[in-house]
């Protein structure tokens, strides 16, 4: 007798189910798989092989069962973490960037497919027959011309010999210009050689002319000009093919640079020079956040653990508020009132002082504006936890203190602070973590300006390395990805000894 499952079914049933399953699971990721490599997406392709082949595995060997729960998990972490990691990492060491974005291949491929006019010119209409679409050509004196149907594949090799017009039957109305549009992509395969022997290719949307490919290739590597004769050869180092004189011709192909990205940011002045400012700058907003964060949070906690103060629920309503405004609202409220002409701070200051500082325009105003902005939005935080870890301080050690005569200063020195700050070690540098990656902030306050003079990449007085890294990848002209990428690498170095270091105060083992 078969015996049945939990689900009331023969297990044979349920075992060939879930290999049904497991069997759909595989051909589907497989043929993925393969869609991926056919587009020579080769790493989308071997992460998708990594991901069923651990799925696979786990669901045929019986020892990892319990393991089957955390995959879901592990594959995310595979596609959304460590994949992107390692892929910018690998452009890190490429020349991939706006000018060197395919393939050699690719720009091969391109290359030979210029072309150039090398005849007349001659007008062409699309035509209906009932043998498939015919393109009529008028060639003036010559004569009016009518190609065979146009069915099948284009073969540039085979070209379709034009007939003349009266012998052609059946010819419709001419479609309208809107369709050859829309066929123009299929057109543009198709070559017709007329009786003279030139042949003819599309040009343009209205006619056709006697067009010669530029180029034809002459081995690996080396492409040769037509009309010229002049030689193209691949440059592996700079990833363009360069004529004789070592002229570039675009568009590149990525090519490995190995450590030249790195090399840059290190030796070249004017990469260098703005990197370390905005590296010395990154350390010091994300550490004096921490601090001023940190001291208006005790501060205020402090205040509202004194037993003097009546209406403590209301005042810890108030100072936590700014906690549960959107940050990015905040960040845009905050950049209108310190607008230098019609914000209502240089307003009021103007006022009182007779002063309108240029809060955009300089620099050290600028980084003092965003480090108020920070404080205020930060401030809260260290308000939560420092008002639930004074809880925990005895109260009879302030008792003592009083008796032995201690000044507040005292005692934030040598019973508050000593107590506070082993516990919040992990959290305050959790927190210089996030800051030193603050993106939103300086994207919507002050889009990383003013620019600093003399920078080759977009670089600004107050970006961070991550704004920075977003500008040179995005924002400028030449779409430097590879640098971003290494810059990006030596950000994720950091980050992840700083991530070490908070697990070792926290006393966690790795």
């Amino acid at each position: 007798m078969t015996r049945p499952t939990s689900w009331g079914l023969p297990r044979f049933l349920t075992t060939g189910v879930r290999w049904l399953l497991w069997l759909a699971f595989n051909a589907l990721s497989l043929y993925l798989v393969v869609a991926l490599y056919v587009q020579k997406q080769m790493a989308f392709a071997l992460l998708g092989l990594v991901v069923t082949g651990i799925a696979s595995y786990l669901f045929i060997n019986r020892r990892m069962y319990a393991q089957r729960y955390i995959f879901p998990s592990v594959a995310g972490m595979l596609v959304f973490v460590i994949f992107p990691l390692l892929y910018t990492v690998g452009i890190g060491f490429t020349n991939y960037s706006g000018t060197n974005l395919l393939s050699q291949a690719q720009v091969e491929r391109y290359h030979l497919s210029q072309t150039y006019l090398a005849g007349e010119r001659f007008r062409f209409t699309l035509h209906q027959s009932p043998d498939g679409e015919r393109l009529r050509v008028d060639k003036g004196e010559l004569g009016v011309f009518v190609s065979p149907p146009l069915t099948g594949e284009p073969d540039p090799e085979a070209p379709l010999s034009l007939l003349p017009a009266e012998s052609v039957e059946g010819l419709g109305e001419a479609l309208a210009l809107r369709e050859v549009i829309q066929r123009r992509k299929a057109l543009e395969q198709w070559v017709m050689q007329a009786p003279d022997g030139s042949l003819l290719r599309l040009y343009g949307l209205r006619e056709v002319a006697a067009v010669e490919p530029q180029y034809r290739q002459d081995g690996p590597g080396v492409l040769v000009d037509t009309r010229t004769g002049a030689r193209l050869t691949a440059d592996m180092e700079r990833g363009f093919y360069v004529d004789e004189t070592g002229k570039a011709v675009p568009p590149g192909f990525t090519v490995f640079t190995g450590f030249a990205n790195f090399s840059r940011v290190l030796t070249e002045p004017s990469i260098r020079e703005p990197f370390m400012q905005i590296f010395a700058w990154t350390f010091a907003f994300a550490g004096l956040t921490v601090v001023f964060t940190l001291a208006v949070g005790l501060v205020l906690a402090s205040l509202l653990q004194w037993e003097l103060v009546r209406g403590k629920a209301f005042y810890r309503l108030m100072l936590i508020l700014p906690y549960a405004v959107p940050g990015f609202i905040s960040i845009l409220v905050f950049r209108g009132l310190f607008n230098q002409n019609f914000g209502e701070i240089n307003l009021l200051l103007e006022g009182l002082f007779g002063i309108r500082p240029d809060w955009f325009s300089d620099p050290s105003l600028a980084r003092t504006m965003i480090l108020i902005v920070n404080t205020w939005l930060g401030y809260p935080y260290m308000l939560l936890l420092c008002m639930g870890l004074l809880q925990a301080i005895p109260r009879d050690q302030y008792e003592a203190s009083a008796i032995d005569g201690a000044s507040p200063l005292d005692n934030l020195l040598r019973i508050t602070l000593p107590q506070l700050i082993k516990p919040l070690m992990p959290l305050l540098i959790a927190c210089f973590a996030f800051n030193f990656n603050n993106f939103v902030l300086i994207t919507l306050l002050t889009r990383g300006g003013p620019d600093i003079i003399g920078a080759t990449t977009p670089a600004g007085t107050t970006d961070l390395l991550v704004s920075y890294t977003y500008r040179i990848a995005f924002q400028d002209s030449g779409q430097d990805f590879a640098l971003a990428a290494a810059i990006a690498t030596m950000i994720f170095i950091l980050v992840g000894a700083m991530a070490l270091l908070n697990l070792k105060l926290s006393k966690v083992k790795v």
